[in-house]
Order: structure tokens, then C-alpha cells, then sequence
């Protein structure tokens, strides 16, 4: 069930007085129905400002939050954009009527897989979903223009910001799993790397390897 006119209106102005100011960012969250993403008894709730559980003891994030990142992410029509957290395919989706191609990995098959359905029932054809280390990027269809990482890292992940490309973006939360992180801006330029600070958030450790679904 999608949301009523006014629920989506109440969503949009929580986003905005949250930090979400960019136009283009929130008419694609505005497009996307956070519900489709949420399963059973949460569906109810996706229109509020709150993460939700979802398959594998993971979370689908705050919309706030989500609207912020892809908000830092600075993404434009021609962008090849590299998600690492595929989770519920939620931020995904957004990603995908702001850049020309996503691709987004998991180390969880079965929400791969979810996401994949959610997609395809969607008609968004613009994403390329894989399971997958995420820490190590995808090389194959590297460089990106802009790279998103939904789970905490201690530090930018080295092959990650190989992967970027001269005057791309990467956006990810960083610091010790257990403390308050911070989300960060990188640019890389062509002698090296900006670092910005954001904001602090909170979000699950980056972790290596396959998760066991």
C-alpha cells in the first residue's frame, strides 16, 4: 500500500527539517515508497524518521540520514555510483533516479536477492546488484563517479578509494563500531584525497567476508 498525499508530505517535511534541502534528492525520495522495502508489521512505521529492522539482523537506515548522505554524495545525471550495503535496496533505489547506473553489493545473498525483487517489480532497471566483499569494491567496473558506503569503517577502505575516480565523491561513516562515528566526505583529487567531516551518526561495522544468511 502506498502512502496517502499527506502522509508523503509529513515525510518530506521531517526530511527537510532534518538538513535534506536538495530538490533533486528529495523527489526521488519522495518517488521511492520506503514501504515497499519494509516487511510485515514495520510497514506500517516506514514513513516515520526511524531505522527498521530487516532480514539477516540488519536495519533499513533513518530517511533523515539517508537523505543527508545521498545529499553529500552530490550525485549527477551521468554518474556510475558504487553502493557498498545493498541492505533492503531502499537507498539503492534513491540512487537510482539521480545517477545513470548503481551498482551495490552485499555480503548478505538473501538481501541481495530481496533487493533484486523489490527492483525488478519496480521496473528500476539502472541497478546492477552482486553479492560480495564490499570492502574490496567492484575493480571490474571501476572507477566510480561517486561511492556510498552504508556500514562504518575504522578507515576509508584502500581499494575503495582506488576505485574512485579523479574528482569523485565517496561518502561513509567512520570510526569504532561501538562509539558515535562520523560521516565523511572524501574527494579525491589528482594529488591525493579531501577529507570532510559531516556529522555524527551511527550505523553497523563494516565487516569482511560473506555473511552466513
Amino acid at each position: 500500500m502506498s502512502a496517502s498525499a499527506e502522509t508523503k508530505m509529513q515525510f518530506l517535511f521531517a526530511l527537510r527539517s532534518k538538513g535534506v534541502i536538495d530538490t533533486c534528492v528529495l523527489t526521488a525520495m519522495e518517488r521511492v515508497d520506503r514501504a515497499a522495502f519494509v516487511k510485515g508489521i514495520f510497514a506500517e512505521r516506514a514513513y516515520e524518521d526511524m531505522p527498521l529492522p530487516i532480514s539477516c539482523g540488519q536495519t533499513i537506515s533513518q530517511p533523515s540520514i539517508v537523505g543527508i548522505m545521498t545529499q553529500a554524495l552530490k550525485v549527477s545525471p551521468r554518474d556510475k555510483v558504487l553502493e557498498i550495503g545493498t541492505g533492503s535496496g531502499y537507498q539503492a533505489a534513491i540512487l537510482s533516479h539521480l545517477a545513470r547506473r548503481v551498482y551495490t553489493v552485499d555480503r548478505y545473498r538473501r538481501l541481495v536477492i530481496q533487493a533484486q525483487a523489490i527492483f525488478t517489480a519496480q521496473d528500476i532497471t539502472n541497478i546492477t546488484t552482486f553479492t560480495g566483499d564490499g570492502s574490496h569494491g567492484f575493480a571490474e567496473h571501476a572507477p566510480f563517479d561517486r561511492i556510498l558506503l552504508t556500514a562504518a569503517a575504522e578507515d576509508p577502505p584502500g581499494p575503495l578509494l582506488a576505485q574512485l575516480r579523479v574528482g569523485g565523491i565517496m561518502v561513509l561513516p567512520v570510526g569504532q563500531s561501538d562509539t558515535v562515528q562520523s560521516l565523511i566526505r572524501v574527494t579525491r583529487l589528482e594529488t591525493g584525497f579531501d577529507y570532510e567531516e559531516l556529522r555524527p551518526v551511527r550505523f553497523v561495522p563494516l565487516l569482511e567476508g560473506l555473511g552466513a544468511d
